[in-house]
């Protein structure tokens, strides 16, 4: 049963029709009213303030279950709150735990490898880790991009860096990615290759501004990558996915289809049946007398190639951007946490 998550308010659905089942307030409140959705994992699904995440301040951060209605909120960081960053949410299942990988990218050219720091649960504290992975001196500027909740695949959470090179034989600046995972119970961190048939190249840099159209994502329990280019033809878009069958093998990554998409219509993610759910572009209604946006979605099952246009709709204040979606099971998970709160 996916999630949307839209200011205060979680939209319950069915997975396979998304007809709605219920609705749910989030219990705890963000100063600016939007909640920025980490990740879920095991019945918990974990939150943050959504200003706050843009600039840079990492001070609200919520496991919730809402099957018990348990949340908690977590100690603050020992990292400088200046630099832009990215979280990261997990299950250490080797020892029933739970933890928040923060990735930090310093402000400064050329760019340093990221400083990490990741939370446990079981001992409700942040402890610096090192980052692992050679790194490159000439790499001026880097993003940890995604559109969507980093995926949590086979005990490891992924990030895709894209880079900005300083080509040191004067041939200017070069744009590149990496796929990088962090194995959540030894805490270190691992490169994974990209499809060998992506024959998109690693993005463009134009105008100071690096543009990458790739994604990483999870379709069905495996890591997927998603890549989103112009069609000339439909003057639409179309979306590739790949999924990488064996965990870690270069050779595993299958391409499984590409869909033409309208303009109109934006990517959230994947059902837990591995059907693709889009949304349409908002479209402006009054609600209650108030001007507000108006979601409507698209449900896309890749084996018949069947689009269902969705009835359900989520309307919300015109300042809202965020919408997330994911699997969630009812457990028991945080029952026994400590300083848990109940409502």
């Amino acid at each position: 049963m996916p999630y949307l998550i839209n200011t205060q308010l979680c939209s319950v659905s069915c997975d396979r029709t998304y007809e709605r089942i219920s609705e749910l307030r989030i219990p705890f409140t963000f100063q600016c009213g939007i909640a920025y959705f980490l990740g879920s994992c095991n019945g918990i699904l974990c939150l943050s303030d959504y200003i706050k995440y843009r600039e840079s301040l990492v001070d609200d951060i919520y496991p919730w279950n809402p099957s018990i209605r348990i949340f908690k909120r977590l100690s603050g960081t020992c990292l400088s709150q200046l630099n832009s960053f990215s979280l990261g949410f997990a299950y250490d299942s080797p020892n029933n735990d739970y933890k928040v990988v923060r990735i930090t990218r310093p402000r400064t050219q050329p760019a340093p490898p990221p400083e990490v720091e990741v939370y446990t649960l079981s001992s409700d504290s942040w402890r610096r880790v090192e980052f692992g992975i050679s790194w490159r001196p000439n790499i001026l500027f880097y993003t940890v991009n995604c559109a969507f909740p980093y995926p949590f695949v086979s005990g490891h959470l992924h990030f895709m860096l894209h880079n900005i090179v300083d080509m040191i034989d004067g041939g200017g600046r070069q744009a590149s990615a990496m796929i990088l995972s962090f194995n959540v119970k030894s805490e270190k961190f691992g490169e994974l290759p990209f499809p060998d048939d992506d024959d998109d190249d690693d993005g463009s840099f134009k105008g100071g501004h690096y543009a990458s159209s790739r994604c990483l994502t999870s379709c069905k329990g495996k890591l997927a990558l998603t890549k989103f280019e112009h069609s000339l033809q439909s003057n639409g878009m179309v979306c590739s996915v790949w999924v990488m069958r064996d965990y870690g093998v270069r050779e595993s990554w299958n391409k499984l289809f590409s869909v033409p998409l309208e303009s109109s219509t934006r990517f959230i993610g994947f059902t837990a049946y591995g059907s693709l759910l889009f949304r349409k572009i908002p479209e402006l209604v009054f609600n209650n007398r108030k001007l507000e946006l108006a979601n409507k979605f698209v449900l896309f099952d890749p084996k018949p190639l069947h689009q269902t246009d969705l009835s359900n709709q989520l309307i919300y204040p015109l300042n809202v951007i965020p919408l997330f979606v994911a699997t969630y099971m009812e457990s028991l998970a945080l029952l026994d946490v400590a300083d848990a709160v109940s409502y």
